[in-house]
């Protein structure tokens, strides 16, 4: 338990007294008490203050803030006896404390303590000046986000308690409620992305590369009630307004769309069809149009919006909002932001895989952590581990329950062998179980039994996604390269096939080069030559300087025996692999695990002894030539030797005791053996199926030796 965990609690608890008044304040706070470690406590410590110097600088000193630092804001506020002195200094201790996490440095964990209680108090303090009670929390029975066709609900809200019910409070009552009602609808929105994306319509707007566009239909009237009329055109501006302020976007204005309606002789917007507005969106050549319309039931007002395909008048997405005629503003407030962060989300996934969308777009509430994670999943996707860890992280900032950001975040740091980092992330990732969905559990099962377990468990977690969707191509590549991985290519092969068949069938070419590298190696091990060499014809289309595809090419032509082809593909790739700044050495070793691959031993050597007369004193290079000489039974006391200089610079390595208790074992030292693969089993970050192979076949000797 940390030891900040009380303060926590208590933030919480007062996190659940106050809803709705202030919702900036509240989202920073939410994400203070989810945070993972103490750099994040410290983060969003600082945040909540911002909220709160930000508010006293207008309402106090009767300006914006701007760019100012908190301290002189402080010391202002100070000066002119805005603020208690005793609130004051629990501002200036917050301030000071909490840079450690804004600008991370070294700090004592037990600084964090005093940074959350200083908060509690501002807080405190903070609510009182609002003139903000605070109350328990309002239990929504049922959500008034529908999609279209579905019948009108009424919003069901629990009594309060006697006290909270007292005609002094009403007015505030009614204000935390809807404003509490539509936070909800934005985060039930945003949750439903993915069920109603419509991806081939959406990518066939994105195909221009430009921003959507959009035009915002006046809304009907369907109350009966002509006091409503002038609503009409005013959800119309509200939408328009704040649309407008989005940069992915590009939206058409009033004085554009209203004269065109107007010069179609319509004096009553009941006449404005979808069909007509359809027409006036293609004249303005906006990709997309709002239309929607105003209905009643008793004193519930709900505002309804379509987002229609001004071309094919297929309909993206519906929307609905319930409110009151007091708090109309609020609710047209709610279905901008519904619209707008859904067609920012839409805009986003421009040009980013398709795969994974569903599994992580649910996993967040916030389209600005959304975003950093497309960022995030274009740079994954390129082999840019480092800035995918970067953009992931980010998203991680806004929103701290962002498990698809964490699961990334772990996939990307064993992608560049940081195992250890990439458990931590795991572990983080998978502590979150109580929040996913069903099919986020069946993922994080399976990344966890990919770091922990076997990977005959984790393909059993990835059948069930199948059997849930069964139109994921990544789930199939993941079941292959499993199965790759325990040496099972029969296996493998209908995986990946049937990956591929689906990426065909998408019309778009798989995420990355492993689609087809990986399903090479099995049709290569199961002597499959016609069928790797077609496979590598369109894999050459679709990722024409890839170095393992290219390898591969070479691979394939030295198995025929074409030497002149292997040759050119061999240059190639070497002028690749030194414009990836790859050392002499390291080429070296490429080519001689290429030999090796082959079955070539003599070539293989060569490299080997090539690359270690280059760097002598490297332990990795002793490593793995050592682990040749032995595995092929070439020199394995030559090998013991190399492997024994390569423990001394590194005794813990668990790939080098590995090939020490190799080497025992091809010497009769069972029992040896045994000790030492077992220790290099224990330590080893992931599955590795060679170790645990070798690992068996010890235990068997050292069985069967007692039993003789």
């Amino acid at each position: 338990m940390a030891i900040w965990s009380s303060e926590i609690k208590e933030l919480e608890k007062l996190y659940e007294s106050f809803k709705g008044p202030l919702p900036d304040l509240e989202k920073e706070l939410e994400r203070l008490i989810k945070a993972v470690d103490e750099n994040m406590i410290l983060l969003y410590s600082r945040r909540c203050l911002e909220v709160i110097i930000t508010d006293l600088c207008e309402c106090e000193l009767k300006r914006p803030r701007k760019t100012e630092p908190l301290k002189g804001i402080i010391d202002k506020l100070h000066k002119e006896d805005k603020v208690p002195a005793h609130i004051i200094t629990s501002m200036h201790g917050l301030n000071e404390l909490s840079t450690y996490g804004a600008h991370p440095k070294d700090f004592d964990p037990e600084q964090v303590k005093p940074v959350l209680v200083n908060l509690d108090i501002i807080i405190k303090w903070y609510l009182k000046y609002k003139q903000i009670a605070t109350i328990g929390r309002t239990e929504v029975e049922e959500e008034t986000v529908q999609l279209r066709k579905a019948p009108l609900k009424e919003v069901k809200i629990e009594e309060r308690t006697a006290a909270q019910e007292k005609p002094a409070k009403a007015g505030k009552r009614k204000l935390m409620s809807i404003v509490t009602l539509a936070v909800i609808l934005i985060i039930t929105a945003i949750l439903a992305y993915p069920k109603i994306f419509k991806r081939n319509t959406l990518e066939r707007l994105r195909s221009s590369g430009e921003r959507i566009s959009v035009a915002v239909m006046p809304f009907q009237n369907m109350t009966n009630d002509t006091i409503w009329n002038v609503w009409q055109d005013g959800i119309q501006n509200e939408l328009i307004t704040s649309l407008t302020n989005s940069e992915e976007l590009k939206v058409r204005q009033t004085e554009s769309i209203n004269p065109l309606i107007q010069s179609r002789g319509l004096t009553n917007y009941a006449s404005l069809t979808p069909s007509v507005a359809s027409t006036i969106s293609q004249k303005l050549d906006a990709n997309i149009f709002v239309y929607g319309s105003i209905k009643q039931a008793d004193t519930t007002i709900r505002v309804n919006a379509q987002l229609i395909d001004s071309n094919t008048k297929e309909i993206y997405k519906s929307f609905q909002v319930d409110g009151t005629k007091k708090e109309i503003f609020k609710t047209i407030d709610s279905l901008s932001t519904m619209v707008k962060n859904f067609l920012i989300v839409s805009n986003i996934e421009k040009d980013v895989p398709t795969d994974f969308l569903g599994q992580y777009v649910i996993s967040t509430k916030s389209p600005d952590a959304y975003r950093y994670f497309m960022y995030g999943q274009k740079a994954y996707y390129n082999m840019d581990f480092p800035s995918a860890i970067n953009w992931y992280f980010q998203a991680l900032a806004i929103d701290s329950t962002f498990v698809g950001a964490m699961q990334k975040i772990s996939n990307a740091y064993s992608n560049q062998g940081m195992y250890e980092k990439g458990k931590e992330w795991c572990i983080k990732y998978y502590r979150k179980m109580d929040i996913m969905t069903m099919q986020q559990q069946l993922w994080a099962n399976y990344f966890y039994a990919w770091y922990f377990k076997t990977l005959n468990e984790a393909i059993k977690y990835l059948e069930k996604l199948k059997e849930i969707d069964d139109q994921q191509p990544i789930i199939y590549y993941s079941i292959g390269d499993s199965y790759l991985e325990i040496l099972q290519y029969d296996k493998a092969i209908p995986e990946f096939e049937k990956a591929l068949e689906i990426y065909k069938k998408w019309d778009i070419k798989p995420l990355w080069s492993a689609n087809y590298s990986e399903l090479g190696v099995a049709y290569h091990k199961t002597g499959q030559y016609k069928k790797e060499k077609e496979l590598y014809k369109k894999a050459e289309k679709d990722f024409p300087y890839n170095s393992d595809l290219i390898n591969q090419y070479a691979r394939l032509a030295i198995t025929e025996g074409d030497t002149v082809t292997a040759n050119r593909y061999f240059e190639k790739w070497i002028s690749i692999l030194r414009g990836q700044s790859l050392s002499e050495s390291q080429i070296a070793v490429q080519l001689g695990n290429t030999y090796a691959f082959e079955d070539v031993p003599d070539k293989a050597e060569e490299y080997y002894q090539k690359a270690l007369s280059l760097e002598p004193e490297n332990p990795l290079i002793n490593n793995i030539l050592a682990y040749f000489l032995i595995d092929k039974d070439r020199n394995i006391n030559e090998g013991m030797e190399l492997i024994e200089k390569a423990l001394k610079l590194s005794p813990e390595n668990y790939n080098y005791l590995h090939t020490e208790g190799w080497g025992l074992y091809k010497q009769g030292k069972y029992q040896e053996a045994l000790e030492l693969l077992q220790k290099s089993w224990d330590l080893r970050p992931i599955y590795r199926h060679r170790i645990f192979l070798h690992l068996e076949a010890a235990k068997k000797a050292v069985a069967n030796q007692k039993n003789n």
